[in-house]
């Protein structure tokens, strides 16, 4: 897929670098010529012999090379690729690249270069979540810069968090996403994310239990694909994907109104755990305990079912429509229902009962149920799932 592309990798000083030489294998198994830049420090965990060897290139470690720098090498080297990749990012780098240093041969390179930059960022935890850190990777994205990762998990130096660099697979899709036009350039798809909150009084609200982890994860992917996405979150615990259209909202009826805006849409995709009831007078003053010790008598009233009424539509129904059934008994039975029920096109069912660990953990396992039956899907990250579920709507929209 990258055949005949450039690819001007700079690998920086971090344990992640390792990672470096297995990226650079799977790009040039996709076609790709790939030229490796190593800082000083990327060079205490990675040779130059080594990437040169897998590269199949010289490898670039100096800016000060007489030869090199007769014939002006950082410019010619920072213009003839067609994507500058830094993996790792490190926190050095980042703050180099948002404060415009140009002070070694790889913050000289990406000062000089007029082709877009995709960075996979690799540090600590607590390095990634700083303040200076954290400013450093908003300017860059105002400039343009792409980012894939960091991912969250364990780290080298013990902690665990967000900082761990994306393995060279994820990165290898970004990097095709950044160099081609996606199968889903062109389509417009909805994608709703993340709990909503129906309040009971200023203070109180009722939920369910949703991270929006799996939407964004599936926003992510479908961006990524080449979508126009439109984003509609509840208030969730995981941020919005980059890349996309967002709008925020709070109740089930907030969300409808947002659902509605957003059509028309060449697919939807019903991700949110949307309340099933709200309270049909909140307060609003914060309810307070009786002297007596009685109890507040709250009376529900139904919410709007998104997915039935976007699924039912008369004028302006996406050509696919995709639900997701969370449950917890009967999965396959109750999910299949709920397609026939709702209208809609595909139910994305999973187990969440208390033994699967899934709810607000960072897997997922799921059955992909359409009108040509149900395809069982082993337990994977919720990435990797949203990654195959876009590839699927991409599929049935480009037929």
């Amino acid at each position: 897929m990258l055949a005949g592309k450039h690819i001007l990798l700079i690998i920086g000083g971090g344990i992640a670098a390792f990672k470096s030489l297995d990226l650079i294998r799977r790009l040039r198994e996709r076609g790709a010529e790939v030229t490796p830049v190593i800082t000083k420090a990327g060079q205490e965990f990675v040779t130059p012999l080594s990437a040169s060897g897998l590269a199949a290139n010289k490898v670039y470690t100096d800016l000060f090379d007489l030869t090199d720098e007769a014939e002006m090498g950082h410019i010619e080297l920072s213009r003839a690729a067609d994507l500058v990749v830094v993996a790792p990012a490190t926190a050095d780098l980042l703050g180099k690249m948002a404060g415009g240093l140009a002070n070694d041969l790889a913050s000289t390179l990406l000062m000089a270069t007029d082709k877009r930059v995709l960075v996979a960022p690799a540090m600590n935890v607590r390095m990634w979540e700083h303040p200076a850190c954290q400013r450093n990777v908003e300017t860059l994205k105002g400039d343009g810069v792409l980012f894939v990762g960091p991912n969250e998990g364990a780290m080298a130096c013990g902690e665990f968090g967000p900082g761990r660099m994306s393995e060279p697979l994820e990165i290898v899709s970004a990097v095709e996403a950044a160099l081609m036009d996606g199968p889903l350039k062109g389509k417009h798809v909805l994608v709703t994310s993340g709990p909503t909150h129906e309040p009971i009084d200023p203070v109180r609200y009722i939920a369910n239990r949703s991270s929006g982890a799996q939407g964004t994860a599936l926003g992510s992917a479908l961006a990524a694909l080449g979508a126009d996405v439109t984003f509609v979150t509840g208030p969730a615990d995981v941020p919005p994907p980059d890349g996309v259209n967002v709008v925020k909202v709070q109740s089930a009826q907030e969300m409808l109104k947002a659902v509605k805006a957003a059509l028309p849409a060449d697919a939807a995709v019903f991700a949110a755990a949307v309340a099933d009831w709200r309270v049909a007078s909140a307060s609003n003053s914060k309810i307070k305990k009786d002297a007596k010790g009685s109890l507040p008598v709250l009376k529900f009233a139904e919410n709007p079912d998104i997915l039935a009424t976007v699924s039912q539509m008369k004028k302006g129904r996406p050509p696919l429509v995709v639900g997701f059934a969370a449950e917890t008994d009967d999965v396959m039975a109750n999910a299949t229902a709920k397609r026939a029920r709702k209208g809609c096109d595909w139910i994305v069912a999973n187990d969440v009962s208390p033994e699967t660990g899934i709810m607000g953990g960072t897997e997922n396992a799921v059955t992909l149920i359409s009108e040509g039956g149900a395809d069982v899907w082993p337990r994977m990250g919720k990435d990797d799932v949203a990654r195959q579920l876009a590839a699927r709507i991409a599929d049935a929209l480009v037929q």
